[in-house]
């Protein structure tokens, strides 16, 4: 897009600020700040720049009313009144800017960026960042971070990139603290993989920077310890697993004993997960999860997905969870109970499975088919044929008025056993395949 071709006489200017006030700013944009009718920014970039606006311009703190900001630029605007937005560092990179540029025209902003407070961090730590990954956690409070939580959680994103990334640049709040991190790191058991680094009150006097920290030690550090604002750098320094995605072998779980059981075969998970048209974001249900198999690896198949689980056994919750920490997977919420009470506060799937049922088959199908997205997909599995019957006349009965289509998949598999000194083929129990698709809208 080209926006010099009706370039706007009148923009409002977005200024990126540091924290050693005009001392940050081009001659070019102290003078769009002096020129200013209107300047609109936080407390305390107003206040570092006191000096700089002039007596007779009218100051907006827009703390706490950020939607009220295009408004106030939009007015300022109409009335051929120039208007100046403070940002810190860049406005581009988790600023103001974008979301201004959203609400108003993009020809109504004019840009003008300063250093990064992470850029400027890396630059202390002589770190290259070129290749890190910003999360910004600077938002309301997140609470403490819990294994398990969903995508709602203001730490999710963070706990899933720890996965994904060797450098981590993490925009931080007054809540969500160092420590917090820390914490995050511990629960999720990537404490002995990363080194940490905070970077506190950059370019003020009481600057400091301190490096090489181990999360146990800022995890039990106490809320003053660190000075805000503050960043906080992470880097692995123990190898980003590489593991399988799709199709670990049965003894990669841990099973029920003395008597394996409750989990998805792997050629039959295999096929069940291929049948499920997993996208790398799609949203999951995994309703009966057993031993949890077909959802972790779903999880895998979906990094910045998420996977909702349930399962009523108490023992395979256990074993489930035990399997989900082995796995080292961030997107995975599971949940003791009877399905389907509790499905209705989970959001709506891209992907249904059903391994289990509990006697409530007609009314889960029912359930999954509504709540599917456009174009998803229901897949559940069967070993006994009164199942199957159930679920071929539910999905035959909606198929007549809903735009379903579903189909049946008998897998049958054969393994090799060993007999004297040669192999023969054992056969292992048929299972069926039962997958509905819903139509796209």
């Amino acid at each position: 897009m080209n926006t010099d071709v009706f370039p706007d006489p009148n923009p409002c200017r977005v200024l990126g600020v540091l924290d050693d006030g005009a001392a940050s700013l081009s001659a070019t944009a102290r003078a769009q700040l002096r020129a200013a009718d209107r300047v609109i920014g936080g407390a305390r970039t107003l206040a570092l720049l006191e000096a700089e606006i002039r007596p007779d311009a009218e100051r907006l703190d827009l703390t706490g009313k950020l939607s009220a900001v295009p408004g106030w630029v939009s007015e300022a605007r109409e009335a051929g009144r120039k208007v100046v937005v403070l940002a810190t560092g860049d406005p581009l990179c988790h600023g103001i800017a974008g979301f201004l540029a959203a609400r108003l025209c993009v020809q109504a902003i004019e840009v003008l960026p300063n250093v990064s407070t992470l850029q400027l961090a890396c630059a202390r730590l002589k770190l290259v960042w070129q290749d890190a990954r910003i999360v910004s956690i600077h938002a309301r409070d997140a609470g403490e971070w819990q294994v398990g939580a969903p995508p709602t959680h203001g730490l999710h994103a963070l706990a899933q990139a720890l996965r994904a990334h060797d450098r981590l640049l993490v925009l931080t709040s007054p809540d969500n603290t160092p420590a917090r991190i820390a914490r995050l790191l511990l629960a999720e058991g990537q404490g002995e993989d990363f080194r940490m680094a905070v970077a506190e009150r950059l370019l003020q006097p009481d600057e400091r920077v301190r490096a090489e920290l181990a999360p146990a030690e800022v995890a039990e550090a106490p809320p003053q310890a660190f000075a805000d604002p503050n960043v906080v750098l992470l880097w692995r320094v123990c190898p980003r697993p590489n593991p399988v995605r799709f199709g670990l072998a049965d003894r990669d779980y841990r099973q029920r004993q003395p008597d394996k059981g409750l989990i998805t075969r792997q050629e039959v998970r295999a096929v069940s997960l291929a049948r499920l048209q997993l996208r790398a974001d799609s949203r999951v249900w995994d309703i009966g999860a057993g031993s949890g198999s077909v959802g972790l690896e779903a999880a895998r198949l979906c990094p910045q997905g998420h996977v909702w689980a349930i399962e009523k056994n108490e023992a395979d919750i256990t074993i489930a969870r035990a399997n989900r920490d082995a796995f080292g997977v961030s997107n995975h919420t599971l949940v003791h109970g009877r399905a389907p009470e509790g499905l209705e506060a989970w959001p709506d799937p891209d992907a249904v499975f059903i391994g289990g049922s509990g006697g409530e088959l007609s009314s889960l199908i029912a359930l999954g088919l509504r709540r599917l997205r456009p174009g998803g997909h229901l897949v559940m599995n069967f070993v006994t044929l009164e199942n199957l019957a159930v679920a071929t006349q539910a999905l035959k009965a909606m198929a007549a008025t809903d735009a379903i289509d579903w189909d049946v998949l008998q897998l049958q598999a054969a393994r090799s056993r060993p007999i004297l000194d040669m192999h023969r083929m054992a056969a292992e129990n048929p299972v069926w395949i039962v997958c509905a698709r819903k139509e796209a809208a």
